[in-house]
C-alpha cells in the first residue's frame, strides 16, 4: 500500500531535512509559550482552575498566581502536586482564587473554611490525599486576616491543595493577578 500526502512526503525525508523540520517545530513550540509568558497568558492544566488560559490583570480581586512559603512548597513538589517551575524550590507556581482579605474573618473547621460566616465550597479539608497519604489541615480555629495577607481556596475542586492546608498566603509572594481568558466551560 503505497502512502501518499504529507505523511508519504515525510516517510522519505532525508536525515538532515527530517532534523530541520523537527527543529522547526520545537522552536516554534517554545517561541510560541515564550511569548505568551511575555503576554502574561498562563496555561492551566491542574485540576484546581478550568482546564485554559488565564492572562495577567490589574485587577485584584480574582485569582492569584503565587510560589507557597516553605515547608508546603517542598511538600507539595514532592507528592507532585505541583511540577517543575520557577519558584525558588524548583516547582511551578499555584493559581488560586483569592477568597479572603485583609480584615477577613476566616474559620477553618471540618466542614470547610468559612469567611464572614459563610461557608465556602469545596473547602472540607481531605484526610488523604488522591494517593490514599495523610493530609494535614491548617489547624481549626477563627482567624482575622491580617494586612498583607490573603487565603485562597479553589471551589471548583474539593481536592485542591489551598489555604486549607497551608494557611494564609503573603501578598507579597504573590507574582501576578490573573483572570480567565479562554477555559473550558
Amino acid at each position: 500500500m503505497a502512502t501518499s500526502g504529507l505523511w508519504g512526503r515525510l516517510r522519505h525525508t532525508g536525515p538532515r531535512t527530517a532534523k530541520l523540520i523537527g527543529a522547526t517545530a520545537l522552536s516554534t513550540c517554545v517561541g510560541t509559550f515564550l511569548l505568551m509568558g511575555m503576554l502574561g497568558v498562563r496555561i492551566n492544566a491542574s485540576p484546581s482552575l478550568p482546564l485554559g488560559l488565564y492572562v495577567e490583570t490589574s485587577d485584584q480581586s480574582g485569582l492569584v498566581e503565587f510560589c507557597p512559603a516553605e515547608p508546603f512548597g517542598s511538600f507539595a513538589a514532592a507528592r507532585g502536586y505541583r511540577s517543575k517551575g520557577n519558584c525558588p524550590d524548583g516547582a511551578s507556581p499555584l493559581m488560586k482564587p483569592v477568597i479572603a482579605r485583609a480584615g477577613d474573618l476566616v474559620e477553618t473547621s471540618s466542614r470547610g473554611i468559612a469567611v464572614n460566616g459563610v461557608l465556602v465550597r469545596n473547602t472540607a479539608p481531605k484526610r488523604l490525599d488522591t494517593f490514599g497519604r495523610a493530609m494535614t489541615p491548617w489547624p481549626f480555629g477563627t482567624y482575622r486576616v491580617a494586612p498583607g495577607k490573603v487565603w485562597v481556596a479553589s471551589t471548583y475542586n474539593a481536592r485542591s491543595f489551598d489555604s486549607r492546608y497551608f494557611g494564609p498566603v503573603a501578598v507579597s509572594s504573590v507574582r501576578a493577578h490573573l483572570r480567565p481568558l479562554l477555559i473550558e466551560p
